[in-house]
């Protein structure tokens, strides 16, 4: 009876209950010597249509009852609507509210699991966020104690340490927009302006602003060959804070005389977008974390320079944001590649 209806197995009970007291009532009436077809049939209907109704009323008015608030409680904050429930005995009930259970659980195992997992990324979010913190005001509260403490009055001491004071401070102030700029985004406070440019054009003019901190570390950027107008649809500016982010983690992370190479590929409907460097690379069970929040491979991880922590995490926003892709490929000891899309520009 597994695959029965519960109105099914109240018919076949019904019917085995009519056989059992036709077969009593008329041993009853044969022992009493005054079997009575017509009275033993009469009975034993009575007694099975008693027992139908009971059986029927019984799941109806308690089972189906109870069935039903369960729906309720599992279908809570499942619909907008209040829809009513049409599970009924003509229906299979018992094997409607197993299936649905058991999605039910499936679901609130999931979000157990994303909930766990949230929590986990909050405690290294903080825990990462006070590492970036720290540095900076370490380093701030150290050069002032050394100034009060006479440096002040030293010439060859003071504007040095006030120098490194400031750069502190500007590391710190960056941190503080980044984080702004990121919580804009989760906010829905993130507005993309869609217009045709040329990315070529823009890449030049970011390499051109990042002369200085290149030259510093030896580092060449540059393209792979010469490129005209490869246009596409976007937010002008926020594609250069993904360019300046992705070219400044080269020149941040990247082997002292080292080289930054942007390339630009025509694929369909999108213009896809490379920066590629032979810096360090990332080892392969580090790749699927590269663009979360305040992540950095173990061997920068201690290193001074370099930016907020947040610099892949807002450039991924920003990709997304225009409903498109950026992926990494990397080899250890032998450099990284970063590729985004853009739709083309009609």
């Amino acid at each position: 009876m597994k695959n029965k209806k519960p109105i099914h197995i109240v018919f076949i009970g019904s019917a085995i209950l009519f056989g059992s007291s036709l077969l009593l009532l008329g041993i009853i009436q044969l022992v009493m010597d005054t079997y009575n077809l017509p009275l033993v049939l009469l009975g034993s209907v009575l007694i099975a249509m008693s027992a139908l109704f009971i059986f029927y009323f019984l799941i109806e008015k308690h089972i189906e009852k109870r069935i039903k608030l369960l729906y309720r409680i599992i279908r809570k904050g499942k619909t907008t609507t209040h829809e009513p429930i049409t599970i009924s005995l003509q229906k299979d009930l018992i094997e409607a509210a197993e299936k649905e259970t058991e999605t039910w659980a499936l679901e609130r195992s999931k979000e157990i699991a994303k909930l766990k997992e949230q929590e986990e990324f909050r405690k290294e979010f903080l825990g990462n966020l006070a590492h970036e913190l720290k540095t900076p005001v370490f380093s701030i509260q150290g050069y002032i104690l050394t100034l009060l403490e006479g440096g002040l009055e030293d010439e060859n001491v003071n504007r040095t340490f006030l120098e490194r004071a400031s750069k502190a401070t500007d590391r710190i102030t960056s941190l503080l927009e980044d984080l702004d700029e990121i919580t804009k985004m989760e906010i829905d406070r993130f507005e993309i302006a869609f217009q045709p440019f040329d990315i070529a054009e823009l890449a030049s003019e970011v390499i051109d602003s990042l002369e200085i901190p290149a030259k510093n570390k030896n580092i060449s950027l540059g393209f792979n060959r010469e490129y005209n107008d490869v246009m596409v649809m976007g937010d002008r500016a926020k594609i250069a804070q993904v360019l300046t982010n992705l070219i400044m983690n080269s020149i941040n992370y990247g082997h002292e005389q080292g080289k930054t190479t942007l390339r630009f590929y025509s694929l369909d409907d999108v213009i896809m977008t490379e920066v590629s460097d032979n810096g360090p690379g990332i080892s392969e069970k580090e790749l699927p974390r590269i663009f979360e929040r305040f992540y950095r491979v173990e061997q920068s991880r201690n290193r001074n320079e370099g930016g907020s922590g947040l610099g892949l995490a807002i450039v991924k926003y920003i990709i997304d944001s225009h409903h498109q892709t950026i992926n990494v490929r990397s080899t250890p000891n032998v450099g990284s590649t970063f590729s985004f899309t853009l739709e083309k520009a009609n």
